[in-house]
């Protein structure tokens, strides 16, 4: 059952539903039944939520012509200002209302009752589906823009006269653009389609979830319609999906890959999270599922692996990174994102490491040392993730591998993205807090850990667990002085059953990518990539509380998260030998760190 704070139910009701876990909290003032399927009850009520939410809009584009969200659960609405809110699965997008809206009040009926709402008129509706650039008149398919032209003639007594009532309308807003393009299909029959594009599907876990075209200067994704769960959503017009957007290659492999075009950008089939996207359909479940085989933990050794290693090497005529570089000339090697050398493995029963190519499946990354002063990377890398699983925090999986022929060593990691056994039938995706933001990858540095809380609170089962994450992870961050927490290095974890509807779990992702950036040549004086309580450099433990404030966590447990934290990495650093010189420089830096917050 849906719970409206103020209408179906009262602040004191609802803290005691919290309390004895009756109530879920999906943010401020909307609740549901702890028994109940979170997602299925916020489509239901969207309509309900978006009034409560925004009572001073009204519903625009599809979503007043379908009175209801679409089937990517996307609901639109216009009103005084731009702003887009994510409710679990449910996304409410809102776009400034122009000056002279032409609405009409409906009445609807949920599983709560009758509702009376607000949307925008037949011709008013179909003059939004014509808006360059937007998300509302993007998600109105053609055939649909059709029909609805056929009612405004038939309504208006005449092609004419409908075009006339259309101008009259455009002209009153300033959309002479929306009002020409809407004459054009009024009075001008539908042609024969032209030739149909290149079409890339694509699926996850071997089922199609949509498909991707470009026509030359945008992308255009078309859902299917689908009763499971579903990690790809539509993003702006134009533009990739965000989640899609988050798996592409940048940095060295970009460089490597040296693609020539936006389409080109899409040069592989297989991407993190079990996700697939070819040209031809059958790839989407011919091509190998990624599944765990070896564990890590079995063949490790003090944070050394000791299993057989069979991956790249250098030869008389080859630098590791050509012999990585080359892996890559295959469109069925997966994918990566990131700026870091990376190179995609598999590790066996048997604990044979081999890159991840053909019929292999993806379950470990492999960083070696990029060299030019960061040689020691991996070995600060995994001492920065030993620090994080000292302190509490989930980590990913990981170890030191020995490098052929003298190379510097290099990290091995474990991926928490994928089933973790053949008897595991769960489904799986990894996403990155700039997809969950709705912001390009080149946007990671932008922003602030307040914000990333807020875009959490949208999405995550757990909210208030994991925004203490968060926060706890900020704090660590600092102490380590990473100065690469930032968006495309902190995700969350979607998980479904295998044939369910809405994901089960949305959570705060382990720790990955975690490094003290300081301790390189060139970045003795970095800062944070995000910024908290304004600030990114010499931040005190009153700042954490004030974050922690507009976060919603109470003054109190930020300073025993802080102190905790403090105590747990000191004791860690107790007796701890470095590694390397760059070890022990981030050693120093963390020691450092921890009295200056303590202060």
């Amino acid at each position: 059952m849906l719970h409206l704070v103020g209408e179906t139910i009262d602040k004191h009701r609802v803290q005691h539903g919290v309390e004895t876990g009756r109530l879920v909290q999906i943010m401020r003032g909307i609740y549901v039944a702890a028994e109940d399927d979170a997602d299925a009850m916020l489509f239901d009520h969207a309509l309900r939520i978006a009034a409560y939410l925004y009572p001073n809009t009204y519903l625009c584009g599809s979503s007043a012509e379908r009175l209801a969200p679409t089937p990517d659960r996307r609901l639109f609405l216009s009103g005084r200002r731009n702003a887009r809110t994510r409710l679990r699965e449910l996304e409410i997008l809102q776009t400034r209302a122009p000056d002279a809206p032409e609405t009409e009040t409906v009445q609807i009926t949920d599983p709560m009752g009758d509702l009376r709402v607000r949307r925008s008129t037949l011709r008013f509706r179909y003059l939004e589906s014509f808006r360059r650039r937007s998300e509302a008149g993007a998600a109105m398919p053609l055939d649909v823009q059709v029909d609805i032209a056929a009612r405004l003639v038939e309504a208006a007594g005449g092609q004419q006269e409908a075009i006339i009532a259309c101008w009259r309308l455009g002209e009153a807003n300033g959309w002479r653009t929306e009002a020409a393009r809407a004459e054009q299909l009024i009075a001008t029959p539908l042609r024969e389609a032209p030739p149909p594009r290149a079409t890339l599907h694509v699926g996850w876990h071997g089922e199609k979830t949509g498909s991707l075209s470009h026509d030359g200067s945008a992308w255009q994704w078309e859902p299917v319609a689908t009763e499971g769960a579903t990690p790809v959503r539509t993003g702006p017009p134009g533009r990739l999906p965000p989640f899609i957007e988050s798996l592409l290659p940048e940095g060295w492999l970009e460089r490597v890959l040296r693609p020539k075009s936006e389409q080109e950008r899409i040069s592989g089939k297989r991407y993190m999270s079990n996700i697939v996207v070819s040209g031809d359909e059958n790839d989407l479940q011919a091509l190998p599922a990624d599944v765990l085989e070896g564990r890590l933990e079995e063949f490790a050794n003090e944070g050394a692996f000791v299993g057989g290693y069979a991956g790249p090497a250098p030869s008389f005529d080859e630098t590791l990174e050509d012999r990585m570089a080359g892996l890559y000339a295959s469109a069925t090697m997966p994918r990566l994102s990131g700026v870091q050398v990376k190179a995609p493995m598999n590790l066996s029963h048997d604990g044979m490491l081999r890159p991840a190519r053909d019929q292999r499946a993806f379950t470990h990354i492999l960083k070696p040392s990029p060299g030019a002063g960061f040689e020691e990377l991996p070995l600060v890398e995994a001492a920065c993730l030993a620090a994080a699983q000292a302190c509490g925090f989930e980590t990913a999986a990981h170890a030191i591998v020995t490098m052929p022929g003298d190379l510097p060593d290099a990290l091995l990691v474990e991926r928490f993205d994928i089933r973790q056994g053949r008897n595991d039938r769960r489904k799986i995706a990894m996403e990155d807090m700039a997809s969950v933001r709705g912001v390009a990858p080149s946007e990671k540095y932008e922003g602030s850990i307040e914000q990333v809380a807020r875009a959490l609170r949208g999405v995550s089962s757990d909210a208030q667990a994991d925004i203490a994450v968060l926060l706890g992870r900020a704090v660590f961050a600092w102490l380590i002085a990473d100065g690469d927490f930032h968006l495309k290095n902190m995700a969350v974890l979607r998980v479904a059953a295998e044939s369910g509807q809405n994901f089960s779990s949305v959570r705060f992702a382990p720790t990955y990518d975690a490094v003290t950036t300081r301790a390189f040549p060139g970045l003795e004086q970095d800062d944070l990539a995000l910024s908290l309580a304004g600030k990114r450099n010499r931040l005190l433990s009153g700042d954490f509380i004030r974050a922690g404030a507009t976060m919603g966590i109470d003054a109190h447990q930020v300073r025993d998260s802080i102190e905790s934290l403090c105590a747990c990495l000191s004791a860690h650093l107790d007796g701890l030998e470095p590694a390397c010189g760059r070890v022990g420089r981030a050693l120093g830096i963390w020691r450092q760190r921890i009295e200056s917050v303590r202060d």
